[in-house]
């Protein structure tokens, strides 16, 4: 009898919970494990180093699990540590950058794309270069926003929030005036604000980072899961690294109204 499919997932925060929602609806009868290291979001503001002494511990922690892959939902870790982590545990793990620089190439009508995250993805150059690799002449923009994860975290979702239209047309208002008609969304948190991005930016296509990670996660791997597709439906287990208050509120903001719950674990065991 097939094994049920066991599938991984980690973010910084509860971000790579739209990532989450991706995979359990190409994944329907799949074991999914999610992990959200809320006792030490974020990430976006850390030292490379740190960066990946975390992520090496949340992927001790992922792979505890017997899983088959993992998808990294966090831009910062994708940009930061894959190498280390793909050198470290041997299975395929899927990170953001790649995944979201081809969906953006074939989005662009222009060849103008934006790109959108937190200052170590921004700084890292990661997307320009998967960018660049595919597509020489393609001009790339990349904006540095790392007060929308906090926004989204605080709840500050509303199309309409002043706040957050504010923070946005902040840091996107130059967007405008390099004609950009692509913006990678570089960071998990942001699709939950695409409303307000798309209002500061009118008629420009945004590429939500998780999704296009999760759609490269499911080419890759269909194969391999097709002959498991009779199998009734998978499990979801959450955990996170700090006490889940308000945990199932905050998931279906991310989860599009789906109610989940998380159990709370020291990460630390997982050094």
């Amino acid at each position: 009898m097939s094994k049920r499919l066991s599938l991984g997932i980690f973010d910084s925060g509860l971000g790579g919970l739209t990532g989450l929602k991706e995979l359990m609806a190409l994944f329907p009868e799949a074991d999914i494990v999610y992990f959200g290291d809320t006792a030490r979001i974020p990430y976006g503001t850390r030292s490379p180093e740190t960066i990946i002494r975390y992520s090496v511990e949340d992927m001790n922690f992922i792979t505890s699990f017997d899983v088959e892959a993992v998808l990294v939902a966090c831009g910062t870790v994708s940009s930061t540590a894959l190498p280390t982590l793909r050198e470290m545990f041997h299975l395929p793990i899927f990170g953001v950058i790649d995944s979201s620089a081809e969906a953006a190439l074939k989005a662009t009508e222009n060849g103008k794309i934006g790109v959108i995250g937190t200052d170590v993805t921004i700084a890292s150059g990661a997307y320009e270069r998967a960018i660049k690799t595919r597509s020489s002449d393609t001009e790339v923009y990349s904006v540095s926003c790392p007060l929308f994860v906090s926004l989204v975290e605080c709840g500050f979702i509303d199309p309409e929030s002043r706040v957050t239209l504010a923070a946005a047309e902040e840091y996107l208002s130059p967007m405008r005036e390099t004609g950009i008609d692509t913006l990678i969304l570089g960071c998990t948190h942001y699709p939950i604000i695409a409303p307000a991005i798309s209002k500061v930016l009118p008629g420009v296509k945004l590429v939500s980072s998780g999704k296009a990670a999760a759609d490269s996660l499911f080419e890759t791997l269909s194969g391999k899961y097709g002959d498991r597709h009779d199998m009734d439906g998978g499990t979801v287990r959450c955990y996170v690294s700090d006490k889940p208050y308000n945990f199932d509120a905050v998931a279906k903001v991310f989860m599009g109204g789906v109610s989940i719950t998380a159990e709370q674990v020291d990460i630390r065991e997982y050094q």
